[in-house]
């Protein structure tokens, strides 16, 4: 207990005092319940520990499953080639925009529909740019864990750094990154090529 304490650095001087306040309280009997409402108690915990158990596996083999079935799908090869993207988010980016080709009609409709593209709203002399708030959820977060996982790359770090530097928050550089993915991502599914920019090269 001394070397705990001393490695942990919570204390400089009583380390002696401390010890032997702190073994007491071990040492101490605890309180106890009634023996059946011990027991009853135990049983509880029991299967409270047995659901958690069986909702970890279901999640473990649902997480294989999607794998498998990711893997298998001729787009997931180019979607993966992104940095950023595991097979997990990769599946969930596929689920959201699905593989029909001429669902969208170009990158600005794909951008539009995932939230990354925003509104302009101009009045007379007023001119706002505001973030888009119909959208597909489920992609737009997602893609806001893909830009950020892109950060230790070359390229995404150089553009998310230089909206920074512009004046933006960091929820919108994160924005506008996942902007300029997905417009290489639609580029490369329609061409059927996979990413390969090199790390140097600006997004």
């Amino acid at each position: 207990m001394r070397a705990l304490l001393t490695r942990a650095g919570r204390l400089r001087r009583g380390i002696e005092t401390e010890v032997d306040r702190l073994r007491e309280i071990f040492r101490a009997e605890h309180l106890h319940q009634l023996p059946l409402v011990e027991e009853a108690m135990g049983r509880q915990a029991s299967a409270l520990i047995q659901q958690v158990n069986a909702a970890c596996g279901s999640v473990t083999d649902l997480a294989t499953a999607t794998e498998e079935a990711f893997l298998a799908h001729p787009d997931a090869d180019i979607i993966i080639s992104f940095p950023g993207l595991s097979v997990l988010s990769g599946a969930r980016v596929l689920a959201e925009i699905g593989d029909d080709r001429s669902r969208f009609a170009d990158a600005r409709a794909v951008k539009a529909y995932a939230g990354a593209a925003p509104v302009t709203r101009a009045s007379g002399r007023s001119h706002v740019v505001v973030a888009r708030t119909v959208k597909n959820r489920r992609l737009a977060g997602v893609g806001y864990t893909w830009a950020f996982a892109t950060l230790r790359t070359e390229a995404p770090r150089t553009h998310y750094d230089r909206r920074r530097a512009g004046g933006e928050r960091h929820t919108a550089a994160l924005r506008n990154l996942f902007n300029k993915l997905l417009g290489c991502l639609y580029h490369c599914l329609q061409n059927r090529t996979t990413y390969n920019r090199e790390p140097s090269q600006p997004l």
